[in-house]
């Protein structure tokens, strides 16, 4: 139906039209024949393309030219593309079959399993399994004989191959276990069941693998079935049914079955369960187990599958429902006890949990409506114009979350009294907040998006071909879904944009039909990659993401079938039209017009592509790279680029780069492996020696015509890419080499193989597989290829190899294999990637004048993917070094000299990343980390392994030499120190240093690896200050002053010492001084294992204060301008220390204890003397307001404020009042009295002619002594003064007069006058009065 239009043909594939059509894909043997090589089909070469019939216009049309070009991988093709052809077995059945002449109305059966990447088909009485992701020349093909799977009465066998119409489904017995890369390899155990529609017979191969040891087994359908369907009908029933056919009729008139689902048991070995349903409105419990098939109806929750009142005679002639049975995709794994499955019945969804143990109980979890009155939670029916709705097959997403069902709705219109189908996906979703696994509530799910209608307007097809449609999602473009007609067509849907596209797979009908889909898997548990189809004779195809979405097409036409098909034709027509047809594939009218405008195509997809200026540009490089080839001639080539405009792309988009990349990844045009793996191996390295001469022919191309100037200039970039490219070529030649030595190795026994061949075995050969595995499912027109010529074609792609050993090492190196094979398969893959880094280099090297400034720019080798993939081999190297005692000498060796190898190539890979990072003015403290963290363990774990090569050689020597010792050592460790040095791991080199005892080499190395923080210079200091070597320290500082200046910085306790040598009193002294009052957290590192405790020392306050007498003494020493200042200030810190010990004295025990030495400030010193409450302390807090700055006296006004209401508060001055009335004092007795007050000290002690602050600011300009407006008690003024402090105290209406004159007394106490009188304050304007 929607066959995409051909792609319009680009400037360089017309120039290469005739150079496509000599190339030969695949050659196939001249055994191999095809299949319809018969009198009756003429000109059908034995070789060509791997399809298997001739060069017919309608199939050749689907194998893209770029599919045959040297970049097939790069074409904008819009067509499917041929990945894999049949195993030569299932040719030679189909061959025998058609010599049989089997009736044209059997059907065949074939599928595709996405678990288990196994394909299969019916052919005859034999069922053929394969694993359609390897490539063909490595194919397996398992064949089971349906023959042998006999009944009680022998006559399964005939039935079987009269109704050749199967369900299949695998079931891998080992699904947990990693044994290889999904795909790549087929695992070790997988058991099958199969049921055919119509008989409902039931085949269980416990182990396909093993098939001729462990038979098959069946479940005979005449027992089970028949009893279970006439106790619903009656025993009369029974001898009727019993007097058709022997086999099979009499199940004629019951339901086919329609879905087959299975899962293995967890606590069982080769058992599973599995569920089948039938179009009668049956559900069957199979249990599989080597023993035999138990089948058992499931009766729970059946009874809303039918509508009401649907008596025992409808039953049997039923409408085709329940239609699909799919297990949910939630968080499945191996070892769950229970599983959900999901039934698509004719009106709605139902959720069943299967419990896998005990009694294999299915209960029901919940249900939805999806075709009822209520529109929003489904498809509203009985709406004007609809006759019936038709709910077809569901699939749901990998997540579990997403539930798609094909809908058909037959439909009238009322104007023009035509009907019509409408074809629609509806999309469901759990809703927010529901627990998948234990939902609750009873709507559990909600439209994810309004009905996406696929085809608004179809002809009306037969319920039969409705109820043959098959759908299934998770394919890309992402989004998409694939429906299968019973016919033998596969659509694509993508909705985009609000409207759905549609591609169809449609081939000839002597090509067979589509027997089945599924998706290339992913190999990294990311997203799926695209649609593959299984054809009945043509083999495995591939519709590719760009096809779907720029050859989608809305519907033209209203069919999902083949009625009306451009294919549904006759072959003599074919043979007819053929020379006319030329190179164009046959579409459908409607759609031609898609082909009228190829660049609006590409604007209402959305996809961008080449601008016509681009593909200009590269063509016009193209040309005149070929004239340099052919004539040496580079006459007016810059000239004539620059104005294509060529140097205006950067990057991967300039036509530079494209064509650099398409030399070295060229695919071989003529590539086999039918000859064996030596002679494919021998093309790859010839191959990859003239891609080597080509590119380097380009380099002088792009030398001569001065394109490299221009290049390196305003492109640095792609220039780096085009010399990268070399590179890569070169380590993939190296690779290339290595592998041919492994595997002579291999073959002569000095290796040891993990497998069977020598040349497809090892780890290096399994990395391959591996990496050209991804890349053959990342480009579906590569999937025909193998595996192994894929890699080495594909050489700008090396950084997969490292994708490769991140993230599916496990793959290559299990935890099931020998420990020495372990050791020899990451030796394997170590000196691989050493090998690669050191073809880089050595190519950078030969090749320095044609690199660009490097500047920000970062290596290829340098990149996260390749520095991660090195640490996963390293990590695992790490890991096995705890097991070296399982190998002799020399394999301990060897394994230490290849983890010392990778880690050198790990930490120059880091160090350029961060090189460039810092050229770019990015932040690199992150990728610093993880670039220390990994240096120091790998470096450590090979000193340590150093070591112990020494401790290993000297006992076996007679005499313990101290000497013998440090020549062994130095041997041993010259590498590593090596390393060490250029990588800054100055842990390794002291630990070497300490261990040679060799002060020369120290100093050397602390001469050669000096930076601008002191490089190892400090390291060292560092060192001998944690072992309290602190004499050897300073002696070894004087031959490095500037960088033990560096040093001392950090390490006050030591600077004032260094200071004091060189007479420098004075900064000593400001050393000693902030040495005494710094911070616990921040003060001085402790002499001892500060590193290895994580840990700083707390200074005691007798330190401090012995500090603070050291900076005193200094101060003294140095008599400088303004030292007399500085010794004040030292003595008041000497006080406050002083305080803090007498205020500790008077605290609780706990309290005390969780103070300990620490030095509080002096806020936390006010706020304990005010609430301790003693006399003593109540006047230091106010000496704590004179030892400070006056900066601390005026952001602590209020803190001032308490201190004078606690002083206050220290007498009891209504009694004094009232002795003073009782005794009457005179003015001599009243001050000798209040001198003894708190009030009257701190008075004196603030405001007195004794009173000093720092800096000359008095407590006046805080806190003034009294009222500025003692007439205004209530003015802005009123409490910003002692005064008005004391008259808020309880005892101021009494003793006011009093305390006042205790203050006042007080604040001129000391000076050369007599104090006033009582009466002189009398006479003063008071509250009093």
């Amino acid at each position: 139906m929607f066959s995409p239009p051909a792609k319009k043909s680009g400037i360089s594939a017309r120039r290469n039209a005739f150079d496509r059509r000599e190339e030969v894909s695949t050659p196939l043997a001249d055994s191999r024949r095809p299949l319809l090589d018969s009198p009756a089909v003429i000109n059908r070469p034995a070789t060509g393309t791997p399809a298997p019939w001739a060069s017919r216009l309608s199939v050749l049309a689907r194998i893209p030219p770029a599919k045959k070009s040297d970049r097939g991988d790069e074409a904008d093709s819009v067509q499917p593309v041929y990945v894999g052809e049949f195993p030569q077995e299932v040719r030679d059945a189909q061959i025998m079959s058609s010599q049989n002449r089997v009736p044209a109305d059997t059907s065949t059966s074939g599928g595709m399993d996405k678990a288990t990447s196994l394909a299969w088909i019916v052919c005859g009485n034999k069922l053929f399994i394969w694993n359609h992701l390897i490539a063909s020349a490595s194919r397996k093909c398992i064949i089971l004989d349906l023959d042998s799977v006999t009944s009680e009465n022998g006559e399964m066998g005939k039935g079987c191959s009269q109704n050749n119409n199967w369900l299949v489904c695998f079931v891998n017995w080992h699904s947990s276990k990693k044994t290889g890369s999904k795909g790549t390899q087929q695992s070790s155990s997988t058991g099958i069941v199969m049921c055919n529609k119509k008989t409902r017979t039931v085949v269980f191969w416990p182990d396909i693998y093993n098939a001729n040891v462990v038979p098959p087994l069946s479940c005979v359908a005449s027992s089970e079935f028949e009893a279970t369907y006439l106790r619903q009908n009656g025993q009369s029933m029974l001898s009727k049914q019993r007097q058709n056919d022997k086999f099979g009729n009499n199940f004629g008139k019951l339901g086919s079955v329609n879905s087959l689902i299975a899962s293995a048991i967890p606590s069982a070995t080769h058992s599973c369960i599995a569920l089948a349903c039938s179009s009668d409105g049956q559900i069957w419990r199979f249990l599989c187990t080597p023993t035999g098939i138990e089948p058992n109806k499931i009766e729970h929750g059946m009874s809303s599958t039918f509508s009401p009142g649907v008596d025992s005679s409808q039953i049997v002639t039923s409408k085709g429902y329940p239609r699909s049975l799919i297990w949910h995709t939630f968080n499945h794994s191996s070892n769950d006890t229970t599983r959900q499955f999901l039934l698509l019945t004719n009106h709605e969804i139902q959720c069943f949990t299967l419990k896998l143990s005990a009694e294999f109980n299915v209960s029901e979890l919940w249900s939805h409506e999806i075709v009822g009155s209520d529109g929003d939670l489904g498809i509203q029916k009985d709406l004007a114009g609809q006759k019936k709705i038709w709910p077809l097959d569901m699939d749901i997403d990998a997540d579990g979350r997403v539930i798609t069902v094909l809908v058909a709705i037959f439909c009238k219109d009322r104007v023009t009294s035509s009907s019509y189908t409408e074809y629609s996906l509806l999309t469901m979703q759990y809703k927010s907040g529901v627990d998948i696994a234990k939902p609750l509530g009873e709507i559990i799910l909600e439209k994810k998006a309004p009905i996406q209608v696929v085809v608004p307007k179809a002809r009306v097809e037969d319920e039969e071909f409705l109820f043959s449609m098959r759908l299934k999602v998770g394919g890309k473009p992402a989004g998409s879904a694939i429906i299968l007609s019973g016919d033998g067509t596969a659509t694509v849907s993508h909705y985009w944009r609000s409207s759905t596209k549609l591609y169809q797979f449609d081939l000839p009908h002597d090509a067979g039909k589509v027997l089945d889909a599924s998706v290339f898997p992913s190999l990294d548990d990311s997203e799926d990659g695209a649609w593959v189809v299984l054809t009945e004779k043509a083999g495995v195809w591939a519709i590719p993401e760009r096809a779907v979405i720029l050859g989608g097409v809305e519907p033209p036409e209203r069919s999902l079938s083949r009625k009306g098909s451009s294919n549904d034709r006759s072959l003599q027509d074919e043979r007819r039209n053929f020379p006319v047809a030329g190179n164009i594939a046959p579409r459908r009218a409607s759609s031609e017009v898609w082909d009228a405008d190829d660049r609006q195509r590409a604007g209402l997809t959305g996809v961008s592509r080449r601008s016509p200026q681009d593909e200009e540009s590269e063509g016009l490089l193209s040309q005149l790279f070929h004239d340099f080839l052919l004539s040496g001639q580079v006459d007016g080539a810059l000239d004539k680029l620059k104005n294509s405009r060529a140097f205006e792309r950067e990057g991967e988009t300039n036509v530079f780069t494209r064509i650099s990349k398409s030399i070295v990844d060229t695919l071989a045009k003529h590539w086999t492996t039918t000859r064996g793996p030596e002679i494919a191996l021998s093309l790859a390295s010839a191959q990859l020696v003239e891609k080597q001469q080509k590119h380097q022919k380009f380099l002088q191309f792009l030398a001569l015509s001065k394109c490299h100037e221009e290049l390196c200039s305003r492109q640095r970039e792609s220039m780096q890419t085009i010399m990268e490219h070399g590179e890569k070529l070169a380590g993939m030649i190296q690779m290339r080499e290595l592998q041919n030595t492994i595997s002579h190795e291999s073959t002569s026994g000095l290796g040891s193989s993990y497998g069977s061949d020598a040349q497809t075995s090892g780890a290096l050969w399994d990395l391959i597989q591996l990496v050209g595995e991804r890349a053959r499912r990342n480009t579906v027109l590569l999937m025909d290829r193998d595996n192994a010529e894929v890699f080495y074609s594909k050489v700008s792609d090396l950084e997969e190899v490292f994708r490769c050993l991140e993230r599916q090492l496990e793959y290559i190196i299990s935890e099931d294999m020998p420990a020495p094979v372990q050791f020899h398969r990451v030796c394997e893959l170590s000196s691989a990637c050493v090998m690669l880094f050191h073809a880089a280099f050595q190519y950078k090297s030969e090749y320095h004048l044609w690199y660009p400034p490097p500047e920000g720019l970062t290596p290829w080798y340098s990149k996260t993917v390749v520095w991660n993939g090195l640490w996963s081999v390293a990590s695992f190297m790490l890991q096995l070094l705890n097991e070296t005692n399982r190998l002799d000498g020399s394999e301990k060796f060897d394994f230490y000299s290849n983890l010392e190898l990778l880690s050198e190539v790990l930490l120059e890979s880091y160090s350029n990343a961060i090189t460039a990072k810092a050229e770019r003015k990015e932040d690199p403290r992150t990728l610093l980390e993880e670039y220390w963290t990994r240096r120091d363990a790998l470096l450590d774990a090979l000193y340590n392994q150093v070591k112990s090569f020494v401790e290993a050689k000297l006992q076996d020597s007679a005499e313990e030499n101290k000497e013998q010792h440090n020549d062994t050592l130095m041997t041993l460790s010259s590498k590593l120190l090596s390393i060490a040095k250029r990588h800054e791991a100055y842990r390794t080199v002291w630990s070497i240093c300490c261990d040679l005892d060799d002060s020369e080499l120290l100093q050397n190395l602390m001469h050669e690896s000096m930076g601008p923080k002191g490089g190892f210079s400090c390291y060292v200091f560092k060192q001998l200050y944690e072992s309290k070597q602190l004499s050897k320290l300073m002696r070894l500082g004087e031959e490095f002053p500037d960088e033990l200046a560096t040093f001392l910085k950090l390490h006050p306790d030591l600077l004032w010492l260094h200071e004091v040598f060189l007479h420098q009193f004075s900064s000593a002294s400001e050393t000693l001084h902030a040495l005494s009052l710094s911070k616990d957290d921040s003060a001085v590192s402790i002499v001892e294992g500060t590193e290895a405790t994580g840990t700083r020392r707390q200074l005691s306050l007798a330190s401090r204060k012995h500090f603070l007498n050291l900076a005193k003494i200094s101060a003294m020493a140095a008599r400088d301008v303004g030292y007399e200042l500085k010794v004040r200030r030292i003595d008041a810190d000497l006080n406050i220390l002083q305080l803090q010990e007498k205020i500790l004295t008077l605290l609780p025990d706990e309290e005390k204890q969780s103070i300990g030495e620490k030095l509080l400030p002096p806020i936390d010193l006010i706020e304990l003397c005010l609430r301790i409450q003693h006399p003593e302390l109540s006047l230091r807090a106010f000496d704590l307001f004179l030892w400070t700055s006056a900066s601390f006296l005026r952001n602590n006004s209020s803190l001032l404020e308490d201190c004078w209401r606690n002083a206050a508060n220290q007498d009891n001055w209504g009694e004094l009042y009232r002795r003073s009335i009782t005794e009457g004092w005179s003015d001599e007795r009243t001050i000798e009295e209040l001198k003894e007050t708190v009030l009257f000290q701190a008075s004196s002690k603030c405001y007195g002619p004794d009173a000093e602050t720092f800096d000359g600011i008095g407590f006046n300009e805080v806190l003034p002594l009294r009222l500025e407006s003692p007439d205004d008690p209530d003015s802005k003024y009123a409490n910003s003064s002692v005064e008005a402090i004391l008259m808020q105290h309880k005892d101021y209406p009494e003793a006011g007069k009093l305390m006042l004159f205790a203050l006042m007394v007080g604040s001129e106490w000391g000076a050369s006058s007599a104090p006033p009188s009582a009466m002189d304050y009398e006479g003063s304007s008071s509250p009093m009065k």
